[in-house]
């Protein structure tokens, strides 16, 4: 025979106060945790070790919570308690509601100071100049490949990847209303508007497509104007008080955004190995043949898996590319180590971009 409901209740009140006490508990040694590092002068963040965190919870996690759920709530325990040693900014592209915001609370959990900035530049310049901690910018979609504002930013100035995050991005069409009747226009980013233009060259092929620096920007703008609509998350229709008239939009049911988490050297250096790792580097070789064929063989050699390939143009009038690769490993690992240093004899060009904990 089932408990009443009163006494069920009862009970999570019970076991909230204890939750409470150990939460508390929990904070206090933080604090201390925090004075030691003070003393010390090591950084208050450390990836690895949240990595080493939630790994370790997962595996005596035993359930009715999923894994998913339980990275999600220590994430946000050790978000609290990382404010209450030092307090962490955060540069994303804003306005708030956006998908890289969304990225910055599900990487650094939600008591970070914000710092919302009008483009993927400005978010570079506020890491590098010391006005945020961090900075969390859109690297790849699965859908439109790579972002190539960030990997230009990533090659020319001195920020490197401490840590990634990988967002499922559901687009919405977001209105004053919840009609699609009467729509003139769309705004939305530049990478949205093309993941959805399938839907919209369906259901809205006369109206107008507009630009807007960021999805949330777009969605600010749908707030001022009823013929106009925005395509943005759930997060930015509640920012800005607007009705769903279209529910996951976006062409590719799976389409998903990877972001990188960017800082200063003297921030944060290259986290410890995890046990699971991504090295991330940019390189050119000499302009003759077989020049990429022979970069990849240390990689061979030494049995290191490249998980991404991608060229850019090195805007010299020289005909000449960049070369974005992401290898599997910590550079540090027995295997990756030596494979670098003899691909960094081949190129003509080499920087390491980063070397980070895997998203989960």
């Amino acid at each position: 025979m089932s408990q009443p409901l009163a006494d069920l209740r009862a009970q999570i009140d019970s076991i909230d106060r204890q939750l409470l006490d150990l939460l508390n508990r929990r904070a206090a040694v933080a604090l201390q945790v925090g004075e030691v590092k003070k003393r010390e002068g090591s950084p208050f963040l450390r990836p690895d070790r949240v990595a080493q965190v939630i790994d370790g919870i997962q595996q005596v996690n035993t359930g009715p919570l999923s894994n998913t759920h339980v990275a999600a709530v220590w994430r946000e325990i050790m978000s609290a308690c990382l404010a209450l040693e030092s307090p962490i900014r955060v540069a994303f592209l804003g306005p708030a509601g956006t998908f890289s915001e969304q990225a910055a609370i599900a990487y650094f959990g939600s008591s970070i100071e914000p710092v919302p900035c009008v483009s993927i530049d400005e978010v570079f310049r506020a890491a590098a100049a010391g006005s945020a901690g961090y900075g969390v910018v859109p690297v790849e979609n699965s859908s439109e490949g790579v972002v190539s504002r960030s990997l230009d930013l990533l090659l020319h100035t001195p920020l490197h990847i401490v840590g990634e995050c990988s967002l499922l991005v559901r687009h919405n069409l977001l209105r004053l209303s919840d009609s699609l009747d009467g729509i003139e226009a769309v705004y939305a980013h530049p990478q949205a508007l093309a993941q959805c233009q399938g839907w919209l060259n369906t259901h809205l092929p006369n109206a107008e497509r507009h630009a807007a620096a960021s999805n949330a920007a777009g969605a600010r703008l749908a707030s001022t104007n009823p013929a106009w609509a925005g395509i943005a998350s759930d997060r930015a229709g509640a920012q800005y008080g607007l009705h769903t008239a279209g529910h996951a939009i976006q062409d590719d049911a799976f389409n998903r955004t990877r972001f990188a988490i960017v800082c200063l050297p003297q921030t944060l250096a290259a986290p410890a190995a995890s046990g699971r790792d991504c090295t991330s580097l940019v390189v050119s070789v000499p302009n003759r043949p077989g020049a990429v064929h022979d970069l990849l063989m240390p990689l061979k050699n030494h049995g290191v898996s490249m998980t991404r390939f991608e060229s850019r143009p090195a805007r010299s009038g020289q005909w000449e590319y960049y070369f974005y690769i992401d290898l599997q490993g910590h550079s540090s690992e027995a295997h990756v180590a030596p494979a670098l240093g003899e691909l960094r004899q081949l190129c003509a060009f080499y920087k390491v971009l980063g070397t980070y904990p895997l998203s989960e």
